[in-house]
């Protein structure tokens, strides 16, 4: 196994402060519950790999049934005796913007944390993850107490109130590739609408959520309001999902165990469930784009981001056939600025893949793609394997056909499939012929085109003329098998609170 040189001085800064935080053991891996860090309770645990190169990050608490048991008691409690539902939304506020404001404080910890856990460049860990997700905290507390409640129209010898009320107890389980972003998209909406949370985090990327649980505390969250249980997903996960007393869901992950969470609620006690599944998203390049220079390079750029391990990544790239070779060509001449290199390199810009079994089935894909005859036109290969890291070259597939595995198939790998397309009519079949209804992408000069593709199309979001330049403010979720319920905004209120009717009968005097 060879090591990755450090490249640059500020390269080798961030090597020096890895090998310090492993060295000195001082990531911990215990679970977090009522305030505090705890062992599991059978003493199980596992170990937590860096996909930059096998190095042992540390020890982490393998969370099962009791310990989510433990962490679901202590939540409910904090929600019924009100410590924090019951405070005032203008002093959650406070808590939740200080809350923010020590992720900032403590952002060169936390995005190396995010970096040595799951692969992703510092560079954006600095940049994109630790500030989005401290905006996302941040926005919630400064919504929460500008939030207002209804009054019905009623006769005049009535007066009907219609209240948003926490809901209780929030499940809440995210995936590995944002780790911390993802929590916070959990965590905002739900402790602002004064829920108690139990968070299940990836045992592939444990360590942020721990941490923010730290600063939680430090910001003035009351003990036993958020509870982390670290611990694979058919023990802890599983738990916290069949568990009687969770009164809602928040899932983030693959389709496929979606449907899980689903089943679990239907065997416990019809919690809510809202699951943010995958997505197989079309970025369709019309003919008459007034930039096709610009359009190649955002779908490489979205695409290759954090490795292709994303939900919303633009995987499908539905081009007209009369500028499929002009788009091809500028995107594969690209390929060689993404190359993958050490994450701990602030010039890096894609970094490994989560670990071995995302490596082999990213290569899998790739396999299936040559064999069901797409053309392979860059890159398709495992590299720096020498480090004991888990890389692969950012690959184009041009002419390929809807019905391929890498067309169907969520990848969550740094793999473009090229489909042509005659017509309009043709580019909307395509773009909604998969399972998924995440994102899609229309680049089109005519607003009358743009328009009528994205209502035709079957997309949570549709981007016009760029691709993920939305924000905090604007609903994030998908249709048909990309999951229900809607993260970000104000919509994701919804998911975290009942809402109650009060009818006051008025009589005349």
């Amino acid at each position: 196994m060879s090591a990755i040189a450090p490249s640059s001085p500020q390269a080798r800064i961030w090597r020096d402060r890895a090998d310090a935080l492993i060295a000195e053991r001082r990531i911990d891996g215990r679970a977090f519950i009522n305030g505090l860090r705890v062992q599991a309770l059978s003493g199980a645990t596992f170990d937590c790999l860096s996909p930059i190169d096998g190095r042992l990050l540390g020890v982490i608490a393998r969370g099962e049934r009791a310990d989510v048991n433990a962490a679901v008691a202590s939540a409910r409690q904090a929600f019924e005796d009100g410590r924090w539902a019951r405070q005032a939304p203008a002093e959650r506020k406070r808590v939740l913007q200080r809350f923010a404001e020590l992720m900032i404080q403590h952002k060169d910890e936390l995005a190396l944390l995010e970096t040595l856990d799951m692969g992703k460049p510092i560079q954006y860990s600095l940049s994109v993850d630790v500030p989005l997700a401290a905006r996302c905290i941040n926005w919630f507390g400064e919504a929460i107490d500008k939030v207002y409640d209804e009054i019905a129209p009623t006769p005049h010898t009535a007066l009907a109130l219609i209240q948003r009320e926490p809901i209780g107890v929030v499940g809440a389980i995210v995936p590995w590739n944002y780790p911390m972003l993802m929590a916070a998209w959990k965590l905002g909406p739900a402790l602002a609408c004064g829920n108690s949370v139990v968070l299940k985090p990836s045992e592939k990327s444990p360590l942020t959520a721990l941490k923010l649980a730290e600063l939680a505390i430090k910001a003035g969250l009351p003990e036993g309001v958020f509870n982390v249980v670290p611990g694979y997903g058919h023990e802890a996960g599983e738990a916290l999902a069949l568990h009687m007393d969770v009164d809602a869901l928040g899932f983030t992950g693959s389709t496929r165990v979606g449907r899980k969470m689903l089943e679990y609620a239907g065997q416990s006690n019809l919690k809510r469930v809202f699951n943010e599944l995958g997505g197989k998203s079309a970025f369709i390049v019309f003919d008459d784009t007034d930039s096709i220079e610009r359009a190649a390079d955002t779908v490489a750029g979205s695409l290759f981001f954090n490795q292709g391990e994303s939900c919303n990544a633009p995987s499908r790239l539905l081009v007209h056939e009369s500028i499929a070779d002009e788009v091809v060509a500028r995107i594969v001449a690209q390929v060689p600025s993404y190359q993958p290199a050490d994450p701990l390199d602030p010039a890096t810009v894609m970094g490994a893949l989560v670990d071995e079994g995302q490596l082999r089935s990213v290569l899998g894909h790739i396999e299936a793609g040559v064999q069901q005859g797409a053309a392979c036109v860059a890159g398709g290969a495992h590299v720096l394997a020498d480090t004991g890291g888990f890389y692969v070259q950012p690959t184009v597939f041009d002419r390929v056909d809807n019905g391929m595995k890498i067309a169907q198939e969520e990848i969550f790998g740094p793999v473009l499939s090229v489909i042509r397309f005659k017509d309009e009519a043709e580019a909307i079949r395509l773009a909604n012929g998969t399972p998924y209804g995440l994102q899609a992408s229309v680049w089109s000069q005519h607003i009358d085109r743009a328009h009528r593709v994205a209502r035709a199309l079957k997309a949570g979001t549709v981007h016009v003329n760029q691709y993920d330049e939305d924000d905090i403010t604007v609903p994030f979720g998908g249709f048909k098998q990309s999951g229900n319920g809607r993260d970000k905004s104000l919509h994701a209120l919804d998911k975290y609170t009942e809402l109650k009717t009060t009818w006051i009968r008025i009589n005349g005097a």
